[in-house]
């Protein structure tokens, strides 16, 4: 017992040497978790942003530990000026990918899609060899142009999520509007949302053998009306509910909100703020998918190496340069910053600004769906706002296009 007293002081000295730096990450890291700020508050720097970006309606919903919080609507609909409400129907853009991706893994799950089995052994006969849809004859790809070029061949569905397919965003973006491979499938990120396509036309084509040959329409509305997300489709037929949102380009022309008639994977959802809330919620808790699935889709699965994410087939910039942590995920992309592992996704075309940014540690997301596309401009402090510094990567993102048309 005296041996034991007379180590005492020298216990003390070593504990003041050796335990408070112990302490003092753990402080650190609980301050990377910062408060989200309560309903006024957001209110309050959304209408700031809206006025300082000139946009005309923002919805936003805030997801904290898995649980839908914060949803609200600011601003108009349409020209007329009737009100955003969380229930108006929006058009869902690039977030489209998402939803799919995550009904795609529904399918690795149930055995009926393997990732990595290219898809020509999905089909009963080779890719080129089918002709267009006969009722909507622009809905795929027009795959008798891959013909000459046996590197169809090897692409498998992780390539189409992606984004690694090597075809243009649109074979109708090309020159002589064909379908080409621009380098090795697999090795290089380049957006395409014609590589979304191709997996929606192997689903929807496949061999029902093994399960397949299913309307990716149906396969989203389960999971739609299994979330309660009444008011979400890939179709949308204007004029069947008044509740809708027009758009608004960069020079604060407005548009009237577009028909979709054919589903396409890459980006037909109509949605809203509240339904689509809810699909967030599951995705970043893994809802609906196994925990082997729900892992791979924010996996980090090919590294970024281009300076933005537009316009594609960009070269790498220098290793040095590249962002480490910047990878695509299946459906997302993914990244690591100051509150750990993230995910996000944007939508966006001339009259529409959405994003969706996620950190998996605090299952926290911030939602944002826009109907002007001049907000995007403020996405970056909006999230940084509500989420404190996530490294979200939207200079890779929009560059110098954000709020642009």
């Amino acid at each position: 017992m005296k041996a034991l007293k007379s180590l005492s002081p020298l216990v003390a000295v070593l504990c003041a040497l050796f335990c408070l730096p112990l302490a003092l990450p753990l402080a650190i890291a609980a301050q990377t978790t910062p408060t989200i700020p309560n309903g006024s508050a957001i209110e309050a720097e959304v209408r700031k942003i809206m006025t300082n970006t000139h946009a005309n309606g923002m919805a936003v919903a805030v997801i904290d530990h898995g649980k839908v919080g914060y949803v609200h609507a600011y601003g108009v609909r349409d020209a007329k000026g009737d009100p955003l409400t969380p229930d108006t129907v929006m058009y869902g853009a690039s977030l489209t990918k998402t939803v799919f991706a995550y009904t795609v893994l529904q399918l690795v799950d149930q055995g009926k899609l393997n990732l990595d089995t290219p898809i020509k052994d999905d089909l009963d006969k080779p890719l080129p060899t089918y002709g267009p849809d006969p009722v909507f004859p622009d809905k795929y790809g027009p795959y008798k142009d891959l013909a000459d070029d046996p590197r169809w061949e090897r692409i498998t569905p992780r390539m189409c999520l992606t984004h690694s397919t090597g075809f243009s965003n649109f074979s109708f973006m090309e020159p002589d509007k064909k379908l080409h491979i621009h380098f090795e499938p697999g090795t290089h990120f380049s957006y395409s949302g014609e590589g979304l396509i191709l997996l929606q036309f192997a689903i929807e084509h496949g061999r029902k053998s093994q399960g397949l040959g299913l309307d990716v329409g149906d396969l989203t509305k389960a999971n739609f009306d299994r979330l309660g997300m009444t008011r979400t489709s890939l179709i949308w037929h204007n004029g069947q509910d008044p509740n809708v949102a027009d758009g608004w380009n960069d020079q604060g022309q407005p548009e009237p909100h577009s028909n979709r008639t054919k589903v396409r994977a890459a980006g037909s959802m109509n949605t809203t703020i509240s339904d689509l809330s809810k699909f967030t919620a599951a995705l970043v808790t893994g809802g609906g998918l196994s925990a082997a699935s729900s892992a791979e889709m924010i996996k980090p699965q090919l590294h970024i190496t281009t300076v933005y994410q537009f316009p594609i087939f960009q070269p790498d910039i220098p290793v040095s340069e590249q962002r480490k942590d910047l990878y695509a995920g299946l459906g997302v992309v993914v990244f690591d910053g100051p509150q750990g592992h993230g995910f996000y996704k944007g939508g966006h075309d001339g009259y529409t600004a959405n994003t969706m940014v996620c950190i998996k540690a605090s299952q926290r997301c911030v939602l944002i769906l826009s109907n002007d596309v001049r907000s995007e401009a403020g996405f970056s402090e909006l999230v940084r706002f509500i989420l404190g510094d996530t490294g979200v990567p939207y200079d890779w993102e929009y560059g110098d296009y954000a709020g642009k048309s």
